[in-house]
């Protein structure tokens, strides 16, 4: 009998039988190309209010007092490491009234690395403006979503703080083209219950102390003096709930900062799209498994079973 046949005899024995099964599925493993599943996916455009109300520090991260904004961006990390390979995310800025994208939504596992560059770049120095008006800033938000495609969804964070204050409850912003559930998604709340002074910075974004109640317009319109606070804030959740409802967009608090994945994961505003996926894994670790099976020290089980072994080659 020749050398060759003499080895593959001996490969064929009951005894190596795992080596050949692992050996095949990890050259599957390897050549495997991706296979094509519908996968339920998102697409958000993700916009931060960057007025100087949201460099107030009553938010706390890893043990720290921080700011509403900085509490935002690591809700959005959060969010951003849990979306499905397949969804798509964009950032935004607003200010005044108007919202700026600054990266259109692209796919979040093949541009992980320049979402979250970006995203931790995003500051109160961005901001043109010191006004605030919120509601024609979510407006224009889902405006320019809808304009990147009918599949995409707003997230829009804020502590809902109008600046100049609005001239009465019942204002609300310009939405004759806006049909309320056309365009889905969160108003995510920022900020603590209590009324905290408000940072001031200069136009190169340099903090020159704090804003005073003379600085401010602290009503329009007719009230009991002294009961406005336009140059303090908290988080203003009635207004953005109010808000949420005239414009079909769903509304969270922002308690902690796994609130914003858990909104932005919702089976609701997903949507299901043919996607290439690595299935490589599956008979990699099959053929590990049967490699730490064949390999594992001799604990009783396996010696039984090895010893089986043994005496059926032996009987053949």
């Amino acid at each position: 009998m020749s050398p060759w046949r003499r080895f593959a005899r001996g490969l064929a024995t009951r005894q190596n039988l795992p080596i050949l099964l692992a050996a095949t599925l990890l050259a599957v493993a390897v050549w495997l190309p991706p296979i094509t599943l519908q996968r339920s996916t998102y697409q958000y455009l993700v916009t931060f209010d960057v007025t100087q109300s949201m460099e107030v520090d009553d938010q706390t991260l890893a043990g720290a007092a921080t700011s509403r904004l900085a509490f935002a961006r690591a809700a959005a990390r959060e969010a951003l490491r849990r979306m499905p390979c397949g969804s798509k995310v964009g950032w935004a800025i607003f200010a005044d009234y108007r919202v700026m994208p600054l990266v259109l939504p692209i796919e979040v596992c093949e541009n992980y690395d320049a979402l979250m560059a970006s995203l931790d770049r995003i500051d109160g120095r961005m901001r043109w403006a010191n006004a605030s008006n919120i509601g024609k800033g979510i407006t224009w938000a889902m405006r320019s979503a809808r304009a990147i495609g009918k599949e995409t969804r707003v997230v829009f964070f804020t502590d809902g703080q109008e600046s100049p204050p609005l001239r009465n409850k019942d204002v609300t912003p310009p939405m004759g083209d806006i049909t309320p559930g056309d365009v889905g998604g969160w108003l995510i709340g920022v900020g603590g219950d209590l009324p905290a002074r408000i940072p001031r910075f200069d136009g190169d974004g340099n903090p020159v102390g704090i804003w005073a109640a003379a600085d401010v317009v602290q009503r329009f319109g007719p009230g009991t003096p002294g009961t406005a606070h336009e140059h303090l804030s908290e988080l203003r959740e009635p207004h953005l709930q109010a808000l949420g409802k005239l414009l079909g967009l769903g509304y969270r608090r922002l308690a902690t900062t796994d609130v914003a994945a858990e909104a932005m994961l919702d089976p609701a505003l997903a949507q299901p799209r043919p996607i290439g996926t690595d299935l490589r894994w599956v008979p990699a670790l099959l053929g590990l498994g049967l490699l730490a099976l064949r390999f594992i020290p001799d604990v009783a089980f396996v010696r039984t079973w090895r010893r089986a072994q043994r005496q059926d080659s032996g009987s053949a």
